[in-house]
C-alpha cells in the first residue's frame, strides 16, 4: 500500500524544513525523502499554510496561470519579503536571484463573504509596477518537481512594489509596454506578456481560494499576478528596474 503523502505530519515537516532554510539556519535542500513530497496541489497548499503559520501574518499573495483558461495557482506572502520601490535588499536574503517584471494590485478593503466578481473587484484600490525576485529553498531553481516548488511558496523570494496607479479599471495590462533593465542594460522590452490573460480573473479566483484556505483577503493585501518578462538570474550587487508606460518605474538593488 503506498504511503499517504498528504499526511499532516509530513506537510508540517516539509514546512519546518523550508522555514529554517529561508532563515539561513541550514543550507539549501538537495533532495527530499519520498514521504515529504506533496502528492497533489492540495497537499502542496497544506505545506504553504504551515509555512504561513511559521512566517507570521499574510500580507500578500502571488497568483498566476499558464493560460487564459488554465486553473490559477497561488502562494501567500509575508511582510518580511515585501519591499517598497528603491529597496536595497541584503546579500544574504536570497539563495538565488531571478528577477521578473510583474504587475501587482492592492486591496484597499477586505473581501467579505460575497465573493462575486463585482464584490471582489470593488475592494481593489490600485495597480502597481512590481519586481518579483524568484528564489528557492532548494539547491537550484527547477531542481524539484512542480508540486515541491509550489509548496515552496511557488519559488517566491521577494516582491518590490512601485507607485500606486488608482485608475486601475481603465488600465489594460495586455496593452501596457514595459522595459526591464539589469544594471541599466535593457534585457526585456515588450507589450503585455502575461500568459494568464485577464488579470482580474486571477484576483477573483484568488479571493475564493484564499477564503477557502482560511486566509481571506484583508485590507492592504498586495497581489502580484505573474511574470511578464520571464526570470533573469543575476549576481550580487545588481540594480534592477522596470519602466512601464502608464504605471511608472520600480527599482531595487540586490546586494
Amino acid at each position: 500500500m503506498p504511503e499517504n503523502h498528504s499526511n499532516p505530519s509530513n506537510s508540517l515537516t516539509l514546512a519546518r524544513t523550508l522555514h529554517v532554510v529561508r532563515k539561513g539556519d541550514v543550507p539549501p535542500i538537495i533532495s527530499l525523502p519520498p514521504h515529504c513530497i506533496p502528492a497533489s496541489e492540495e497537499a502542496a497548499y497544506e505545506v504553504q499554510n504551515h509555512v504561513a503559520a511559521l512566517n507570521g501574518p499574510v500580507r500578500g499573495w502571488k497568483v498566476g496561470a499558464a493560460g487564459p483558461d488554465a486553473e490559477p495557482s497561488a502562494a501567500p506572502l509575508h511582510a518580511e519579503t515585501l519591499f517598497a520601490d528603491g529597496a536595497v535588499i541584503p546579500a544574504d536574503f536570497f539563495h538565488h536571484r531571478g528577477v521578473e517584471a510583474e504587475i501587482a494590485y492592492r486591496f484597499d478593503r477586505a473581501v467579505g463573504p460575497d465573493l462575486s466578481p463585482d464584490a471582489v473587484l470593488a475592494a481593489v484600490g490600485s495597480v502597481h509596477p512590481a519586481i518579483e525576485v524568484v528564489d528557492t529553498r532548494f539547491i537550484k531553481p527547477g531542481s524539484q518537481s512542480r508540486l515541491v516548488h509550489m509548496a515552496d511558496q511557488q519559488n517566491h523570494g521577494a516582491l518590490i512594489l512601485g507607485p500606486a496607479f488608482s485608475d486601475w479599471r481603465h488600465f489594460d495590462p495586455a496593452q501596457e509596454k514595459f522595459v526591464m533593465r539589469v544594471d541599466h542594460r535593457r534585457v526585456s522590452e515588450q507589450v503585455g506578456g502575461n500568459a494568464a490573460g485577464d488579470l482580474t480573473r486571477l484576483l477573483v479566483w484568488l479571493a475564493g481560494h484564499a477564503a477557502r484556505r482560511g486566509l481571506p483577503i484583508e485590507t492592504g493585501t498586495v497581489v502580484t499576478t505573474g511574470s511578464l518578462s520571464g526570470a533573469f538570474f543575476v549576481p550580487h550587487r545588481t540594480h534592477v528596474s522596470v519602466q512601464f508606460d502608464t504605471l511608472g518605474t520600480v527599482t531595487a538593488f540586490l546586494e
